[in-house]
């Protein structure tokens, strides 16, 4: 690989080999779809260049788009807002390759498809610096008002290492944690299924602070291991925001490593997004050599959706935002659900009552960043009273909760992400302006680091975001309550349509709010290869017999349905 990382998803028949998001859900390995030599499948010749509408152009709508053109087929994408959705990184002013990552900014190499796509356009990828590992450099853990000073955990004091063993002793109690990953590493079917299918029924109704509360491991503990643990947690940060969700929810994300080993995209994760509308591929069918999504569209995609409605002949109108109507055998919208009961008017009739249920119950979490650029990565520099770093990686329960450091060389400007929160701590920040929010930070920052003046080595303007301020996402990701499992299964199994009434088919549904592992790249990836499958499957088309697709396999390995 480009970064000297490996991201094969092979696993011996002996557990040794990688973790990554191989189900637990649907253990299907898309990777190994992606990679094998005889390509996705094919579509009968008079299908060729027919087209296929894709609503957002987002990850999940561009790979989609992306593979579809590779087939033959004609996507047209249509976008509201700008290429790449929540994989936005916006340049500071004057910076060229100095960005703040608005949306997704860390991705686990455990996410073996998205990672095929950023070795395919030649990307360079670098360890994240998430608290207590070494590209953090150093972490700074201040809570109740009491900071602690860390470069590894065996440096905190002895309560956080009781509440990480704590997590560690929870999870192989109540969710056979090693046994799963070991299935996941060999790429055991049979062996996963049985484990994550007697976990589901267990856990969808119950909380994540259930799981953690009512643990032996915690209980035998203080209370305040619990809040410790919300509001520091271990690998990404604290876990409080996630409370509330479906514990499925957490041990999907544990059990595929999707919170260890992060890195992320030098320069800026758009590029994958952009990339890949740009991106000519070498094996190409019916198209020109040279063809790319750019090319088809003329350099541009078409403007949003305002309207998807059933034509008598059975296809699907899309009326543009200016009014402009065009008509598709099938469509593929990868906006988050809310969109298509508020923002685009739908014909109910596309979709069966208990679907648009599931559309509708699906719940957003909100979630806010703050950036400034700064004039050096200065927080290298050591105390002479103590010979740390000036300022660390940091872990409060301030109004900043967590403040990141990025580094782009010792001669070009870093950048300081002041503070990530998500849920209630996202919404203090949504009524204030951006130099406010600056201010605000700044104030937090002051009471754990007094000596250091951070405003100081601040140049450009700030960037700051809020996802559920934004119309066209109204939330940054999914988080899945308890009982919500009936509901995400209806919207993840939606590309197998053959069992469907007709008037149902040939609308599909994809991104990551649509599959198992929301707020994580390689769920929009999956699902929208998912839906490549069901719109091949719609034309005619087939899969090769020595490279199965999702829909050839998931009557036997998908998620199992809850009775209603």
């Amino acid at each position: 690989m480009l970064d000297g990382t490996t991201r094969s998803g092979q696993s011996g028949s002996d557990g040794t080999g990688p973790i990554t998001i191989f189900g637990p859900d649907f253990p299907f390995a898309f990777d190994d779809w992606l990679e094998h030599p005889s390509g996705l499948g094919s579509v009968p010749p008079e299908s060729l260049g027919q087209e296929v509408a894709v609503v957002g152009a987002g990850i999940s709508g561009l790979v989609a788009a992306y593979e579809l053109m590779k087939l033959g087929l004609r996507p047209v994408l249509y976008e509201a807002s700008q290429l790449g959705g929540r994989l936005r990184s916006q340049e500071f002013e004057g910076a060229a390759g100095i960005v703040a990552e608005l949306g997704g900014m860390r991705f686990p190499v455990s996410s073996t498809s998205f990672y095929h796509y950023v070795d395919l356009l030649g990307l360079r990828t670098e360890p994240f610096p998430n608290p207590l590992t070494p590209a953090s450099g150093s972490t700074v853990i201040d809570i109740e008002g009491t900071t602690h000073y860390a470069e590894q955990l065996s440096d905190l004091p002895a309560l956080f290492r009781e509440v990480a063993a704590a997590w560690a002793h929870a999870l192989d109690d109540r969710a056979s944690f090693t046994r799963i990953q070991d299935a996941i590493r060999s790429r055991d079917v049979a062996t996963l299924k049985a484990l994550w299918n007697e976990l589901v029924p267990l856990w969808d109704d119950r909380t994540f602070y259930d799981f953690v509360a009512t643990s032996e491991a915690f209980s035998s503990l203080s209370f305040h291991h619990r809040e410790v643990f919300g509001q520091v947690g271990f690998g990404t940060g604290g876990w409080d925001s996630d409370f509330p969700n479906s514990m499925l929810e957490i041990l999907r994300v544990v059990m595929t490593e999707c919170d260890e080993n992060q890195r992320l995209v030098v320069g800026g994760v758009e590029q994958v997004p952009r990339g890949l509308w740009h991106h000519a591929p070498e094996r190409i069918v019916h198209w020109p050599q040279g063809t790319s999504l750019a090319s088809l569209h003329s350099g541009a995609p078409r403007a949003g959706v305002a309207r998807l409605s059933r034509e008598p002949d059975g296809t699907i109108a899309v009326t543009d935002t200016w009014g402009d109507v065009r008509r598709y055998p099938a469509v593929l919208t990868t906006c988050q659900s809310w969109l298509l009961t508020t923002q685009i008017e739908c014909d109910e009739s596309l979709f069966s009552q208990k679907l648009w249920m599931a559309l509708d119950r699906t719940r957003y979490m909100q979630s806010s960043k703050t950036f400034v650029m700064v004039d050096r990565p200065f927080w290298k520099d050591k105390d002479p009273a103590t010979g740390r770093d000036v300022m660390s990686m940091t872990l409060t329960d301030r109004l900043t909760r967590g403040t990141y450091l990025f580094d782009n060389g010792d001669d070009k400007p870093g950048v300081i992400c002041l503070t990530y929160s998500w849920m209630s701590d996202a919404m203090k920040m949504l009524p204030e302006s951006v130099d406010r929010r600056v201010r605000l930070s700044l104030d937090s920052l002051r009471k754990i680091y007094p000596d250091v003046d951070i405003a100081g080595h601040i140049i450009g303007d700030p960037i700051t975001v809020s996802w559920e301020a934004d119309r066209y996402f109204l939330g940054a990701f999914k988080g899945a309550l308890p009982g919500h499992y009936r509901y995400n299964q209806r919207m993840y199994a939606h590309f197998c349509q053959d069992e469907m009434p007709v008037e149902h088919r040939g609308i599909f549904l994809a991104g990551d709010d649509v599959s198992w592992t929301p707020a994580w790249v390689e769920g929009a990836v999956q699902t929208s290869l998912n839906a490549v499958w069901g719109v091949l499957h719609h034309f005619g088309g087939t899969t090769f017999p020595e490279n199965p697709g999702p829909g050839d396999v998931f009557s036997a390995i998908g998620p199992i349905e809850l009775a209603d």
